[in-house]
């Protein structure tokens, strides 16, 4: 008798060092699961404050500004714009700023750096607008 008390008590005694290594994993677990969920957050949160910025490095206001500031760009305004108007003999005709010149097509070909331009265009008188630098 003495020998199955012995071993029961040694059965009980496993059992309840197993429980009290199964609670220890089990908080454990929660406490890393309880991280990982701020983390989540943590990121989420982030993630839509990111979201925000990036909304609003690219409004339209932000936009024109830095081109005015770091890329020396201008607005067009018809002061500064050129009207490309081809005839129908195929002669292109260019008003600059409000005074008409006439010139061959080579010659505008040269002036607006290498754009070929379609020959449906040659046909009827369609504008094209450049800006002047």
């Amino acid at each position: 008798m003495t020998r199955v008390n012995f071993m029961l008590f040694l059965t009980v005694l496993a059992s309840a060092l197993y429980l009290v290594h199964v609670q220890y994993e089990s908080r454990r677990l929660f406490a890393a699961l309880d991280r990982a969920t701020l983390d989540a957050r943590r990121i989420e949160t982030e993630r839509e404050q990111l979201e925000l910025e990036k909304r609003r490095q690219a409004t339209a206001q932000r936009v024109e500004q830095l081109a005015q500031d770091r890329l020396q760009m201008r607005t067009a305004t018809p002061a500064i714009t050129d009207y490309v108007t081809l005839g129908r003999n195929g002669a292109v005709a260019a008003v600059e700023a409000g005074t008409a010149r006439e010139a061959q097509g080579r010659e505008v070909q040269g002036r607006l750096g290498g754009v070929n331009l379609p020959r449906g265009l040659a046909n009827g008188d369609t504008g094209v607008a450049k800006e002047r630098r």
